[in-house]
């Protein structure tokens, strides 16, 4: 797989941690893992190395790359690639990359502090690896974004988690005082979809190591790897 982490907006100060984590697991699970934050990497040639993108919260790609970079991670999802989308990976697309807002489904509003909540395991998707073994609902400690809009339903998508906005302040003061608003009973924030010739998973999980590095953030991003590299087989 390949990792790319660089940002066109806001840039997580642990995004050189959680490529290094990315790394780790990828020795841990017997994946190869490269590391860029080159956009001249994106190219057609260099990509057909890989199974799999990694955004790690490179949010704002329409302003860190040209036009054909950007086809060129097109086309590689096209061709039946993976893309996997770690938290800010979802921020600021739509105005520069419609593309990736379709894949994906929605982009983003706003978000909480790092906060304990309660997360619900979607039913239908309980066979989903990275899910083995966990309840059907759990408390997870993370920075949760608030979406533009809930993927249930859309076509080829299918949500692995959503999270109990009873139980954590789901907007918070900074984006309150910007107009943030709260998804409401349906918020999914982590979900999948298998369409437009590849497959993409995104979810909330990496704004920082605290979200990831736990047995459950282990096995659900090498499960998601997995995933998203089985359509490249």
């Amino acid at each position: 797989m390949l990792v790319f982490s660089k940002t066109g907006w806001f840039r997580h100060p642990e995004i050189p941690k959680t490529n290094g984590w990315l790394v780790e697991m990828g020795v841990r699970e017997g994946f190869k893992v490269d590391v860029t934050e080159t956009a001249e990497d994106m190219t057609p040639a260099r990509l057909k190395e890989y199974q799999v993108l990694i955004l790690n919260n490179s949010n704002a790609l329409g302003e860190v790359m040209k036009p054909a970079q950007l086809k060129a991670i097109e086309d590689f999802y096209k061709s039946g690639h993976g893309i996997v989308g770690l938290h800010a990976a979802l921020v600021h697309q739509t105005a520069t990359w419609p593309w990736l807002t379709e894949i994906a489904g929605a982009d983003f509003d706003s978000d909480s502090d790092f906060s304990k909540v309660r997360v619900h395991v979607d039913p239908a998707a309980k066979d989903f690896a990275g899910l083995k073994g966990m309840p059907d609902q759990f408390d997870y400690s993370a920075d949760w974004h608030n979406h533009t809009r809930a993927v249930t339903g859309l076509p080829g998508f299918q949500v692995l988690m959503r999270v109990d906005e009873s139980t954590y302040e789901p907007v918070r003061e900074y984006f309150k005082a910007r107009g943030g608003k709260a998804m409401g009973k349906d918020h999914p924030c982590a979900w999948t979809h298998i369409g437009g010739g590849g497959r993409f998973f995104y979810t909330d999980l990496g704004h920082d190591l605290r979200s990831l590095d736990t047995p459950f953030g282990k096995q659900f991003i090498a499960a998601a790897v997995r995933w998203a590299a089985e359509g490249g087989q």
